[in-house]
């Protein structure tokens, strides 16, 4: 890692839509961790899935419908929720709204 990798512009991160209405960009990451910016439109859902990455997320806009496990809650702007690895889990948005993710280690098939 050089000096310059310390901080990262949001201008050169490119966005990709894994799912319909859900866009994201990787905002920084190290071996041992990394940021992502998720976008969602109103309606939109994260599919149900699970990793062996531990995984928390704050949600900087909006407000989601989160499952983890089989339970659901809903959270606003400023709430948070952590993911234990292999556990299934997804959310659904509520309005339009972004979520900070936060994986240990890094998510490499993000980087493909």
């Amino acid at each position: 890692m050089t000096e310059s990798d310390l901080f990262v512009s949001a201008k050169g991160a490119a966005w990709v839509s894994p799912e319909p209405g859900v866009t994201r960009r990787i905002m920084t990451y190290l071996p041992e961790m990394m940021m992502v910016e998720v976008a969602f439109e109103k309606g939109a859902v994260g599919a149900q899935h699970s990793h062996p990455h531990i995984q928390a997320s704050y949600v900087a806009e909006g407000s989601f419908e989160v499952t983890i496990d089989g339970r659901t809650e809903s959270l606003e702007e400023g709430g948070s929720f952590i993911v234990p690895p292999n556990l299934v889990h997804g959310v659904r948005a509520l309005e339009k709204g972004r979520l900070i993710d936060i994986f240990t280690p890094h998510r490499a098939e993000f980087l493909k």
